[in-house]
């Protein structure tokens, strides 16, 4: 912002999640105005902002929240209409891939319709924002060509895919048929201290930190043999930002570009708090694996394995690195690290 220029406003939906609370330490560390779309609950789960909502230097001055739900376009179109933001960052919904088998119709309707009702708010919008629309890798789902780049044809294989195919094939539609600024973030999987709970990740983090400090008995994990393509969270915020302060809107596949296995991925988690976590042979039963005397114990639980495991998704960065400029610099495993010394130090407090 230069002289009087008023504050740039950007307004989040799942300004809670883990990329909504980035999003919102990086706009405000910039002297932007937020606005955050969260809803109303019995209890309160907003624990990634909590130290901004706490702060009456920036709650109320710079941070703005505003109830609503996904469903509700009504209230949504009210607050896009009074808040007038200059870019939006849609990225609420239900995110995890494999209970989309367990609940998909929700899930479609949380991720599909959500997005088309907000495209037709923006098209009817005076000055439509730029929209940054929150993709996934799982729109390719079983893929053809490896590793994925923006021209990749969708071939999902999760209900959570399908839906994100929708949404992304519909984002591409409103920009080419209504003019809208809309850029899809065709996102691989983005990992911090600040991931969910229910998240293989995180269940790993968190069991490292507490098998280092004895107070865990096992593990379960499911397919230990499954690839991701895995980087850090904070990174893939600022490349969201930089897709709509381009002159163009387009599709930008944000990725590390390398694949890492769960094994290798808790490995290194273990090794961070100081547990050499060994595995034997070429995999696990059932019933386990125990190592250091039964302190440490992975259990392989079939109910963690999905009806269908993706291959070989990883992505092609090249675009994102010659537009953008940008280019992650942590690896999956220097990810594993970080969310299990936050998770250590958790215990510690």
């Amino acid at each position: 912002m230069q002289g009087n220029e008023p504050p740039k406003k950007v307004l989040i939906t799942g300004i809670t999640g883990q990329m909504g609370s980035y999003l919102a330490d990086l706009f405000i560390s910039e002297g932007c105005e937020v606005h955050g779309i969260v809803r109303r609950a019995s209890s309160f789960n907003r624990s990634r902002i909590e130290h901004l909502r706490s702060n009456p230097d920036i709650y109320g001055r710079q941070l703005f929240l505003h109830y609503s739900d996904l469903d509700d376009s009504t209230t949504i179109r009210r607050i896009l209409n009074r808040v007038e933001p200059n870019e939006i960052y849609h990225l609420a919904g239900q995110s995890h891939v494999g209970l989309s088998f367990e609940i998909p119709e929700s899930t479609c309707q949380e991720i599909a319709s959500a997005t088309l009702s907000i495209l037709e708010i923006c098209r009817d919008l005076k000055k439509p924002p730029r929209i940054y629309h929150a993709s996934s890798s799982e729109v390719f789902g079983s893929p053809a060509d490896f590793p994925q780049n923006e021209t990749t044809a969708f071939r999902p294989a999760t209900p959570y895919g399908c839906a994100k195919a929708f949404a992304t094939n519909l984002a591409s539609v409103y920009r080419q048929a209504h003019g809208l600024f809309i850029c899809n973030g065709i996102s691989y999987n983005h990992e911090s201290p600040r991931r969910g709970e229910n998240f293989v990740t995180s269940k790993i983090a968190t069991a490292a930190a507490a098998h280092a400090r004895g107070c865990r008995k096992y593990l379960e994990l499911g397919n230990l043999n499954s690839r991701r393509d895995w980087g850090y969270a904070p990174e893939y915020a600022r490349a969201m930002i930089l897709m709509l302060q381009q002159d163009v809107p387009d599709d930008y596949v944000i990725a590390t570009g390398l694949l890492t296995t769960v094994r290798d991925f808790a490995m290194a988690a273990y090794r961070e708090v100081g547990v050499d976590l060994a595995f034997e042979g070429a995999g696990l039963s059932e019933v386990g694996f125990e190592k250091d005397s039964g302190k440490v114990l992975i259990r392989v639980n079939p109910h963690f394995y999905r009806p269908i495991e993706p291959e070989c998704l990883v992505g092609n960065n090249c675009k994102a690195e010659e537009v953008l400029g940008w280019k992650p610099s942590t690896t999956a495993k220097e990810v594993a690290a970080i969310m299990a010394r936050a998770a250590y130090n958790f215990l510690d407090r």
